[in-house]
């Protein structure tokens, strides 16, 4: 059984004193007993706060950027490179979020860019992958979101070879495009059901079980549905936006999910 684990994506929210009280907060109530991997994912301005107050306060937290640009460095305004976020002590990025997808226009050839890059830079990658509404209501859920992970992980490349990648220290994330934010999910067993053609989809382009990410579900996930997600045999964890942003709601969603996947 793959290790539950549980992303704190913070979006465009939280000061540097607001970052500090939470992890504070954190650190007062955390049960750290049993296996599990906590990930979180503050604004840009606040990384390098936050890694050092995990650092002081021993917090079993890795850090991930939401974001990053694909290029290593040059004259791009506004950006961030793979290097900046590993000197500040990121583990993980975010890569594809359906926002960054949305208002933001990154195709799937530009994520796949980003996705080598932090590879090759030694971040592992969050990809994001999701459908929207009318994909969905249209019948493409698993066409599109098969699209977007061969091309995301270079499944298609004709130079792939399942002896030499591994994407097991990576994760993936189904975040339909219709649930963020919604207060609407699909069923657990319709996410199972996404999760179970990922599988099929990555086994399909030659990856071996022991080289396969873990998956995570993200789309309103909170403390009342966290459990029936959790349950179901290949959810290995949560993508959280709004829900985590309260301390004590975030600690109750780790709990109930490690409950749920640990039995």
């Amino acid at each position: 059984m793959s290790t539950p684990c549980f992303v704190a994506n913070w979006k465009m929210n939280k000061t540097l004193v607001e970052a500090h009280d939470y992890l504070t907060c954190f650190a007062q109530g955390l049960k750290r007993e049993g296996s599990w991997e906590m990930i979180l994912a503050p604004s840009y301005v606040a990384l390098a706060a936050v890694a050092r107050q995990i650092q002081s306060l021993s917090l079993p937290i890795a850090l991930a950027a939401q974001n990053l640009h694909h290029k290593t460095e040059g004259a791009y305004t506004g950006e961030v490179s793979a290097a900046m976020l590993c000197d500040v002590g990121c583990r993980y990025v975010i890569i594809g979020h359906s926002e960054r997808r949305v208002y933001f226009g990154e195709s799937d050839a530009l994520i796949a860019e980003k996705v080598l890059l932090a590879r090759r830079l030694g971040l592992l990658p969050i990809l994001c992958v999701g459908e929207s509404r009318e994909e969905r209501e249209n019948q493409m859920t698993s066409a599109v979101i098969r699209r977007q992970l061969q091309t995301g992980l270079g499944l298609n490349h004709q130079t792939f070879s399942s002896d030499q990648v591994s994407f097991s220290d990576c994760l993936i994330a189904y975040e339909p495009v219709w649930a963020i934010g919604s207060g609407k999910t699909p069923s657990p067993s319709e996410v199972e059901e996404v999760h179970y053609d990922m599988i099929r989809c990555m086994q399909a382009a030659g990856l071996p079980a022991s080289k396969m990410p873990r998956l995570l579900y993200g789309g309103s996930v909170d403390e009342k549905n966290i459990a029936l997600f959790m349950k179901e045999p290949h959810v290995d964890g949560v993508l959280a936006g709004g829900a985590s942003l309260s301390a004590e709601r975030f600690m109750t969603i780790i709990e109930l999910g490690k409950k749920a996947k640990n039995g």
